[in-house]
């Protein structure tokens, strides 16, 4: 039975199981007698718990043991030496026989039928070829036994399992079904599970966020062994490679500071750009525009929000990217003489403007769901003063809704600082060091996949530096949305 079906047949009994509790507890409501603790509806729910909690938990728990003990007790069969006479891991060779014990699953019963311990690896490997199923040429004949015994094993688990855990399923449903009294706290067992079961959703996210930081610390912490953090980080030249052979043997330049220019500067330009306009297009949603208007506008906003950033990329390859180019170089032979552009096809305002097109819904559906959301006392009281809207605007609506925006536009900027595509297209992947935005420079995110591109080894420097970029860019998004939270948590009292 395959693991979906269990987990459709335990879910089955559970069902059976409430429906069952709940008319043993209607039969107790209706009956003289003590009052019901709980509703029947709790009842079912406190049946339906037992039936199938703890048997899913079983199930998970038998799904990642049983791999092990099976891989445990076929490695520890493989025949002394072999290993090292082939040069193959014990990894490698499991994996093998694995391969050779998931074909012969694939053979009909009288094919399979015939291979014993003493069949060939020949003979499997034709059968096998003979139903589209490739064996690794490392395969050897000491490998057909185990494969056998791997099947065997794999096969004695699965059948265990089904029994177990669907005994453990009625089990359960025939405890709770017989605890069901009428003064049975089945609302607060029930609420407890509900507990349990919105911590583990919310420690899913903070392990999550665990298990990010720490599968770049120990990488930056090994990048940081063999460069000096201040070299990286007051560095003011990016060159990460090694020198050929019989030079000093330098790993190269991991100067921190052109990368952290250029990810700040873009997303400075795109921000500078996608703030006022976005924030215009709240305000005129909010409070200009009738629900006809709305109801079309603020769908087209979203749009964007929905289209792919390479999308935006290739926009800016194809399109911006070359009318600035090409306007630049009317421009210079107007007021020169001399048709020479001086603004890059790929540069800081390429990417910038690009990257503000992407950004204006975020800046204006945030925006617009926080201006929304001041009471409307504020504004009725504002205008039964006598002030007009756009005061009642400036002075009292965007006062109350400042603390929001705020956390908005800083949200939006840790999605600029964040983003790729449209930088490596628009703004090239030079690590240029300079205040023109008509000339490329690069971000953080670009060197992060240009170091992780092609056959690496995590052993080197130029590898690990992308740990430590990434690293740094966590931390700089954090502290970003950090900030936001403690803006909205100083001032959200104030116009409550």
């Amino acid at each position: 039975m395959s693991t979906f079906t269990i987990i459709l047949a335990v879910l089955a009994i559970g069902l059976v199981g409430a429906v069952l509790g709940y008319r043993r507890s209607r039969a107790f409501a209706f009956a003289d007698g003590p009052k019901l603790h709980s509703r029947p509806v709790y009842h079912a729910s406190y049946v339906a718990s037992w039936a199938v909690i703890p048997s899913l938990l079983l199930l998970s728990a038998w799904l990642i043991v049983s791999p092990i003990v099976v891989y445990s007790s076929v490695s520890t069969s493989f025949p002394e030496g072999v290993l090292a006479e082939t040069s193959l891991t014990e990894d490698l060779a499991y994996g093998i026989v694995e391969s050779i014990g998931g074909g012969l699953r694939v053979l009909p019963p009288e094919e399979r039928s015939t291979i014993t311990d003493s069949t060939p690896v020949a003979d499997v490997s034709t059968m096998l070829r003979a139903r589209g199923v490739p064996i690794a040429s490392a395969a050897a004949d000491w490998m057909v036994p185990l494969a056998l015994q791997l099947n065997s094993m794999q096969a004695t688990s699965r059948l265990l399992m089904t029994g177990v855990v669907i005994l453990l399923a009625l089990a359960g449903a025939f405890w709770g079904y017989r605890h069901i009294q009428p003064r049975l706290r089945a609302r607060n067992s029930v609420e407890g599970v509900v507990r349990g079961a919105l911590i583990v959703a919310s420690s899913i996210a903070i392990l999550t966020t665990i298990g990010i930081v720490f599968s770049m610390l120990f990488e930056t912490i090994d990048f940081f062994s063999r460069i000096s953090p201040a070299e990286f980080f007051f560095g003011t030249e990016w060159n990460p490679r090694f020198s050929g052979a019989g030079s000093d043997g330098s790993a190269g330049s991991f100067g921190f500071i052109p990368l952290l220019a250029g990810t700040l500067y873009i997303a400075g330009v795109a921000m500078l750009i996608a703030v006022p306009i976005g924030l215009f297009a709240a305000i005129y949603m909010a409070e200009y525009a009738d629900n006809k208007t709305r109801s079309i506008v603020k769908p087209l906003l979203e749009v964007l929000a929905g289209i792919p950033t390479i999308v935006y990329g290739f926009f800016a390859l194809i399109t911006v990217g070359p009318f600035l180019r090409d306007l630049s170089a009317q421009i210079a032979g107007i007021t020169t003489g001399s048709y020479t552009s001086f603004i890059q096809a790929q540069s800081v305002l390429t990417a910038g403007l690009v990257m503000a097109i992407m950004l204006i819904p975020f800046v204006s559906s945030l925006s617009d769901d926080i201006i929304t959301s001041v009471p409307r006392s504020l504004r009725d009281g504002s205008l039964g003063l006598g002030a007009t809207r756009s005061e009642t605007i400036k002075k009292v609506i965007l006062p109350a809704a400042l603390p929001g925006i705020v956390s908005a536009l800083l949200l939006t900027a840790s999605r600029a600082i964040g983003e790729t595509m449209i930088v490596v297209l628009a703004a090239g992947v030079a690590a240029n060091l300079t205040i023109n935005p008509f000339e490329a420079m690069t971000t953080i995110t670009v060197k992060i996949v240009a170091q992780l591109t092609g056959d690496l080894e995590f052993n080197s420097p130029q590898t690990l530096v992308a740990f430590a970029l990434g690293m740094t860019l966590f931390f700089l998004t954090l502290c970003l949305n950090i900030y936001a939270l403690y803006i909205v948590r100083k001032y959200k009292e104030q116009y409550e």
